[in-house]
């Protein structure tokens, strides 16, 4: 294996140690430096949640050496992945430091570089052994006292020789690794150790390269939000997004090697407590070239534009809608089809069914869009009805871009009335992708008609670009590969009846799967015995089925991403059904009668339990969150969620605290990435977060005074006696942390101050210090 390039002024340096495998772990910054201390030969300044260490000729009131950025850089080659950290160090004080780095790392490193800029001596750095490791771990801990630390218990050190950081200087030291990551079947999954802390403040940046001989289908994050560029069917590029830089939490990544035309693989989660466990199904296309592959060509698609020419549109926007649906009828493929319909109190249409498109159609479309003009007001209901009354071109993905800027204020206006056209008018069912215009629209009312038809809604505020927002959204629907899928469940190897074995499958329908899509199930599994998922569809115009397997013997509390973000989705769909029922219910005492429903109740009560237990909240649950809430007194815990969903949920359908619901909502119920800091949008479209839950593996805790509670007990908080309480430092405590590692819930103790949790059934308190 090569040995790592260094740019031009760092040093190269030989580094020792040499095993099998490595899982390379860094531990995120503090946000405060803190004050030196004693440990062996040297000061431990336990900043950034990193382990740098500055010798004690540097007085002790001497600010520390402090981690400024890191930037991690990837490439995955064979399923062999070479790691490169860049860590950018900075000096704060008046006089020169030298720094020495403890990275925690597991079992198996090889390391292939430790470089620095600078002169200094020849260093080196080398993989300790576990037992070494340990000890040396275990007496940072007790020295320094920071439970911080203990969110790498159990991992291996590598140790580096010590190198100058200059007086008000920095420094950059570059550490590169090698490992052999772990494959499931065709999967292949890579992990970056990070803290899970939200007091996360130090800059990330990740780029990965993924190259194999195999094709790859797809790549897959359930941490973190990435951009991904396909550079061929063997090779794609991966960085993590600019909004994920301070995300707290593991960096996960995960590619499945193409076998056939569509592959899966499957992240089992056990939980006996739901009589089996969750399970994650991540499925990917082929990798497609020019359109075409051995089994034939992408389905063609049927596009009708319908656009809103009320009077509020008059202007800028106006011009923009028509530029946009110029430029979709322009992005069609030859032979594929188009319409055009504008309405306002009245519907009118470039044809009287979809045509064909060709040079001279394109030309006859851009003629017609050029006469029309803004006026009038907005009947929705109608232009709805003509836009899925054709037959539908024969061998074609049926799709509606839907426009308005505006309330229906003509014709039929009952939100009720109208969403029930989108199924049972949409006898072709086209496929109705709604943009709501401005903030004056009925959100509900457009995510409703999209969700319904295998869509989405999108909407477009006032400092936004229609044009720009339609054609992001048509150039993600190109080339279907996939349509009309639908899932049905077998039993074990054998096939047969798979009844009973999986539960709260989300989503319900199933989505088309257009170039370059990936399909996330998530659901509940019961039992121990395999089952088999079978996903069929229309595929490039043919009739296929695909199956793949779950076998919970394979489950792990390693996958613990996996009900967390099952429970997201639910809660979402809860949301979901009580925004519905408050359609048409602009007077008091139909609002009312809603909200002393029992299922109204029935559905409230549900939310509040997966948001405690799950550490899952919302702009409706985030008071689950404040100081002094005691889920104890239930009664008053459902009151304020009533009122919340009543008066926003229910009441609010317009404007920009209705479009901030709808893009919450949207965004959590096709959610495939955690959300560690419960990030929203508020009423005010401000984005907003919780800091008083936090997110540990499969386990949530909640602030509550000086000390950190476990979800499954926090409505009992105030009356729990622990069965046993544990000191910091002592024996049982650091045979906890052992146990929790060898579980890789750790992070469960390393939250400042106390903490009451749930261990085999039983409370226990941890008395950790609440500073370092």
């Amino acid at each position: 294996m090569r040995r790592c390039q260094v740019k031009a002024g760092y040093k190269k340096i030989p580094v020792s140690g040499l095993l099998a495998a490595v899982l390379f772990c860094c531990i995120p910054a503090r946000a405060q430096p803190v004050h030196h201390r004693a440990w062996a030969h040297n000061v431990v300044v336990p900043q950034s949640r990193s382990f740098i260490m500055v010798h004690p000729q540097a007085a002790a009131f001497r600010q520390p050496v402090q981690i400024s950025k890191i930037k991690v850089g990837v490439v995955i080659l064979e399923q062999v992945a070479t790691t490169t950290m860049d860590i950018s160090l900075r000096n704060p004080s008046h006089a020169r430091q030298e720094a020495e780095l403890l990275v925690p790392v597991p079992d198996g490193a090889i390391v292939r570089g430790f470089d620095f800029q600078g002169a200094a001596k020849e260093p080196t750095a080398k993989l300790l052994p576990r037992a070494e490791a340990k000890r040396i771990y275990n007496s940072i801990v007790a020295q320094v006292r920071d439970p911080a630390l203990l969110e790498f218990a159990g991992y291996n050190l590598i140790r580096s020789s010590v190198f100058p950081v200059a007086a008000r200087g920095t420094q950059k030291v570059r550490l590169t690794y090698e490992h052999l990551l772990a494959a499931d079947g065709d999967r292949v999954d890579y992990v970056l150790p990070r803290s899970e802390s939200l007091d996360y403040t130090i800059p990330w940046s990740i780029s990965v390269k993924v190259k194999s001989k195999r094709n790859i289908s797809t790549v897959y994050s359930p941490s973190h939000k990435i951009q991904t560029v396909r550079t061929s069917e063997h090779q794609v590029a991966v960085r993590a997004g600019t909004q994920t830089r301070l995300d707290p939490g593991h960096f996960r990544l995960s590619y499945l090697l193409e076998r056939g035309s569509v592959t899966a693989s499957v992240f089992a989660y056990p939980d006996p407590k739901v009589g089996g466990g969750y399970f994650l199904l991540l499925a990917g296309l082929q990798a497609l070239a020019e359109n075409k592959t051995e089994h034939g060509s992408k389905i063609p698609r049927e596009v009708t534009l319908v656009i809103d020419r009320s009077g509020s549109m008059n202007g800028e926007k106006l011009e923009q809608v028509k530029a946009a649906a110029l430029q979709v009828i322009a992005g069609l493929d030859q032979g594929e089809a188009f319409n055009l319909i504008v309405y306002n109190e009245a519907v009118d249409l470039f044809s009287e069914k979809p045509v064909i498109k060709t040079a001279a159609s394109e030309k006859q479309a851009r003629k017609w869009m050029t006469g029309i003009q803004a006026r009038g007001g907005t009947n929705i209901h109608d232009a709805l009805v003509e836009a899925l009354s054709p037959k539908p071109t024969r061998g074609m993905l049926p799709i509606v871009l839907f426009l308005t800027d505006g309330l229906p204020t003509i014709g039929q206006t009952s939100e009720v009335v109208i969403r029930e056209v989108a199924i049972k008018a949409n006898k072709a069912k086209r496929r109705i992708f709604t943009f709501g215009v401005g903030a004056d629209v009925n959100t509900p009312l457009l995510e409703k008609i999209a969700a319904k038809t295998r869509a989405f809604a999108t909407f477009v505020l006032a400092n936004e670009d229609v044009e720009v927002k339609l054609a992001k959204v048509f150039r993600g629907l190109k080339g279907p590969v996939l349509a009309d899928t639908s899932l049905k469940i077998l039993g074990g190897k054998k096939g047969g009846s798979g009844y009973g074995r999986v539960r709260d499958v989300l989503p319900k329908t199933l989505p088309d799967l257009f170039e370059g899509d990936q399909l996330v199930l998530l659901g509940r599994y019961v039992g121990k015995m395999p089952v088999t998922f079978e996903v069929s569809g229309n595929y490039l115009g043919k009739h296929r089925a695909f199956r793949f397997k779950l076998d919970p013997q394979r489950a792990t509390t390693r996958n613990n991403f996996v009900p967390r973000l099952w429970a997201s989705r639910k809660i979402a769909i809860l949301i979901d059904h009580i925004r519905s029922a408050g359609a048409d219910t602009d007077r008091a005492a139909v609002r009312a009668a809603v909200a002393t429903h029992p299922r109204f109740k029935e559905l409230v009560d549900e939310i509040i339990r997966l948001s405690t237990e799950f550490g899952v909240l919302t702009e409706y649950t985030a008071f689950l969150a404040r100081e002094g809430t005691d889920l104890g007194q239930r009664h008053v815990v459902m009151q304020e969620a009533q009122r919340n969903f009543v008066n926003r949920a229910i009441k609010t359908r317009s404007g920009i605290g209705s479009v901030n619901q709808s893009m919450n909502m949207q965004s959590q119920a096709k959610q495939q990435v955690l959300n560690p800091s419960n990030a929203y949008y508020d009423q005010n479209m401000n984005r907003v977060s919780v800091s008083n839950v936090q997110q540990v593996a499969d386990r949530a805790f909640y602030r509550r005074s000086n000390r950190w509670v476990d979800s499954t007990i926090l409505d009992k908080e105030r009356k729990i006696k622990p069965k046993k309480v544990i000191t910091f430092g002592s024996k049982d405590f650091l045979q906890l942390v052992e146990r929790l590692a060898n579980e890789g819930r750790q992070g469960s103790i390393a939250l400042q101050g106390d903490i009451l949790l749930v261990v085999d059934g039983e409370a226990i308190l941890v008395r950790n210090p609440t500073t370092p």
